[in-house]
């Protein structure tokens, strides 16, 4: 949503924030996912396809659409347990008793609550996988999957992507009714469109509308990219945007065209209420396939990497860097010895097109590279000084080679510190002078997380962990990295107005 809208918009992930604490992957990778994809050839590389062969729906009429898509969407339920801290001690009865009030933590204890949220989900093989929307399951200590026929299983989180906000589950069921896969890229704005879920944990239910818009991006992900990742990950938003009525609970349910085919996961809504009064989002399927794909074969999302720092294009900008073109992708910057610069792009080159496609927007590029894997080569034409040149561009992964990335290697390098459940910076040199230290990793906020099960109050400043000088977020990161599962991580430091020292042991 672009801030000159004149309505509040509040962007709802149309479940409750709920996800799984226990990540289980249980040996399900090294394996395809078995998909129904319309006008595919049974030696597409994803495994046995099939394509639909009902009738052309009439425009306007939705009935054939709902009839095949509704028995493939089932409804999610969870239960999750969050740590709620108690409200902290007021600093005028600090300041009366002294420092030593409250000894052990400076506010209440944080206590753990149960609650449970419900969403949707797409059946996407006959064996029981499911994909999802992330923030649906992610945390979950439970998840329970109940068919259109009324069967319940519990489920199983097979892997979660924070950064399209897709996720794969799955339940141990056979033969069960399996949506088909359509085409996101033949979409036509304007064209109606059926979103099918269970939103206000009411039954199965369909709504229509057209769509509005593609390759949308909101800036909702963006809450989700681990800043302290030394090499964070760009979230990948190009949504489809409809005016089909969906609402809370609409979650990882499905668009579908009226074929019946699947073309999106509803993802979120724009409104100024958290309830339909508008717009709503969804996954385009192009990236629904590869993530889960990925998911089921990988454990994690393999990531390719063009290697540019980019700019989105509009004739002020093109004035501004001095681009030839008013529309495109700018190359403000080429990554040393990364794909672009291996290929040749240089700074100031400007991307018209991706693969045959004019390229508009940093959306749509994100899109386009986020369905491939590093080793894919992606066909670029490039304005260079008015002339137009064509590049091949082999795509690296985040370590700058071509191979997998396992998610051992993601795990450790990205979400040690995420694990916490808490935003951290490095001491500025001002105020280290100002508390006579010489260094030192201050926490931003406390959110969901490890840290949030302690007495650790946010502006607390981290000194020693585990034993070892912390000066820096890297510093940090070290340590929590060296900590084995079980153990516990322990932080000394210092609040900005008292000189007293805490000690505070952190569940890892």
């Amino acid at each position: 949503m672009k801030s000159n809208w004149k309505i509040l918009t509040v962007i709802a992930l149309l479940s409750s924030f709920v996800t799984l604490a226990a990540y289980n992957f249980l040996g399900f990778n090294k394996r395809d996912v078995i998909f129904n994809e319309s006008g595919s050839p049974a030696s597409a590389p994803l495994g046995r396809l099939a394509a639909l062969t009902g009738p052309q729906a009439a425009p306007g009429d939705f009935t054939y659409a709902a009839e095949a898509a509704t028995p493939a969407v089932v409804h999610i339920k969870t239960t999750v347990t969050r740590t709620v801290r108690q409200q902290q001690i007021p600093d005028i009865f600090r300041d009366f008793f002294g420092e030593e009030f409250g000894r052990g933590g400076r506010g209440g204890a944080p206590q753990r609550q149960r609650g449970q949220a419900s969403g949707s989900g797409v059946v996407i093989s006959q064996d029981g996988y499911i994909v999802t929307n992330n923030h649906v399951v992610q945390d979950a200590d439970e998840v329970e999957v109940i068919l259109t026929d009324k069967r319940s299983f519990k489920a199983k989180v097979i892997g979660t992507d924070p950064l399209t906000d897709l996720a794969v589950i799955q339940v141990n069921a056979k033969n069960l009714p399996a949506i088909t896969l359509g085409d996101s890229d033949a979409l036509k704005l304007g064209e109606w469109v059926l979103a099918v879920g269970y939103p206000l944990d009411l039954e199965s239910t369909v709504t229509a509308g057209i769509v509005s818009a593609k390759g949308r991006r909101i800036g909702i992900l963006d809450q989700n990219v681990n800043q302290n990742d030394p090499k964070p990950d760009s979230p990948v938003e190009a949504f489809i945007q409809t005016d089909a009525a969906i609402n809370p609970g609409n979650s990882g349910g499905a668009l579908v065209n009226l074929r019946g085919e699947l073309i999106g996961i509803n993802s979120a809504i724009a409104s100024a209420t958290g309830y339909y009064s508008g717009y709503g989002f969804a996954v385009p399927v192009s990236l629904v396939k590869k993530v889960s794909a990925d998911l089921l074969k990988y454990g994690n999302v393999q990531r390719g990497y063009l290697g540019i720092i980019p700019i989105e294009l509009d004739s002020r900008r093109a004035q501004e860097v001095g681009a030839k073109v008013g529309r495109g992708i700018y190359v403000n910057e080429v990554v040393e010895g990364g794909a672009s610069a291996t290929a040749g792009l240089k700074k100031g080159d400007v991307i018209v097109k991706m693969e045959g496609q004019p390229l508009d927007s940093d959306a749509q590029m994100r899109e386009i590279i986020g369905r491939r894997r590093p080793g894919d080569v992606i066909a670029l034409t490039v304005n260079r000084n008015g002339e137009l040149r064509d590049f091949r561009v082999e795509l690296r992964n985040r370590n700058g080679g071509r191979d997998i990335i396992k998610r051992s290697e993601v795990t450790t390098a990205s979400t040690s510190l995420g694990s916490l459940g808490a935003d951290f910076e490095d001491l500025s040199a001002a105020d280290a002078k100002r508390l006579g230290v010489s260094g030192g990793v201050r926490i931003k906020r406390i959110g969901d997380g490890k840290m949030a099960e302690t007495d650790i109050e946010e502006g607390f400043i981290i000194l020693k962990a585990n034993g070892k000088a912390v000066k820096t977020v890297k510093d940090l990161q070290a340590a929590m990295t060296t900590t084995k599962e079980g153990e516990g991580l322990m932080l000394i430091g210092m609040y900005p107005n008292s000189s007293r020292m805490y000690y505070y042991a952190v569940p890892v």
